[in-house]
């Protein structure tokens, strides 16, 4: 038996935001409230994930916060090409900016509620602040020819296990996800937070791993979708768009920031066969 139209609209109801714009701006504000950059050297301080993108759903807790260090760049081009447009190397770094925001968030909020992940550095909750994640980063260029002017912008940071280099373009993903909610006349949201309900419902169950359809290649997935199959209500969606990733092929898909292929073999792409297995989940459970 379908799912009833109730349930689903229900599994849409984005969930608390108050709570993470505070914890957003106690980061803005505890780095705001340290000099430790050089003279000419800025920062800006925002929210990237389910909380920025309004697909927060009740359950989710830790806000991701971006620190991101400016106008110092990393970028694609070679020796040679930063040379021709006439790009020198600057004397801080981003290592340099992340010590420096370590040690300001533990003047700040106390060395016991900070700790250091492989991605991140974590605040610990307190005083109706979530838990936090500050992804310290610098600004990325993806340069598409020699002209100074011709990029895309992004972020940058590394890995603390594997020194890993790791970009990604939060700001584009979320103008992105803007866009479509506008052409799917604001149906695009409430189906993201809808999935990802019935995916935490299906981990619950024990129907499906955890680590299968993480949040965000989740909400990369529906990003693909037609715009035409969301909306007229919730069960014809999720109809529609399940009948529709399972007949479609899924080869071409892209990130929400559409500058990375959606499934590959890096950490930051979704294994297909995964995809395929949640979809067929999906199915399974629509079918009961």
């Amino acid at each position: 038996m379908p799912i009833s139209e109730e349930q689903l609209k229900i599994w849409s109801h984005q969930g608390a935001i108050t709570t993470a714009k505070a914890t957003a701006d106690s980061v803005k504000n505890a780095l705001s409230n340290y000099e430790f950059l050089p003279d000419g050297i800025k920062f800006e301080v925002y929210l990237q994930g389910s909380y920025k993108n309004d697909t927060n759903i009740r359950g989710d807790s830790d806000v991701d916060i971006i620190a991101q260090l400016n106008p110092i760049f990393y970028s694609n081009l070679s020796k040679n090409e930063k040379e021709y447009l006439g790009i020198k190397s600057a004397s801080y770094h981003w290592n340099d900016f992340r010590v420096d925001v370590l040690n300001t968030l533990k003047q700040y909020y106390g060395s016991a509620n900070i700790k250091e992940g492989n991605k991140s550095l974590k605040i610990k909750a307190n005083n109706g602040r979530l838990p936090a994640d500050v992804v310290v980063c610098a600004e990325y260029r993806k340069y598409n020819s020699l002209n100074l002017y011709d990029y895309i912008s992004g972020m940058i940071f590394w890995s603390q296990n594997e020194n890993r280099e790791i970009i990604n373009y939060p700001k584009i993903h979320y103008e992105n996800g803007k866009q479509k909610h506008q052409n799917t006349a604001n149906w695009y949201k409430p189906i993201v937070r809808m999935f990802k309900n019935i995916r935490s419902y299906l981990v619950e169950q024990g129907e499906i791993e955890e680590q299968l359809a993480p949040s965000y290649f989740l909400e990369c997935l529906l990003y693909n979708l037609p715009n035409d199959k969301f909306g007229v209500n919730y069960q014809e969606t999720f109809y529609d768009i399940v009948n529709w990733l399972n007949n479609a092929s899924l080869d071409n898909s892209i990130c929400q920031n559409e500058q990375l292929d959606l499934f590959g073999l890096t950490p930051e792409q979704w294994l297909k066969d995964d995809a395929e297995s949640f979809i067929q989940a999906l199915i399974d459970f629509w079918n009961q």
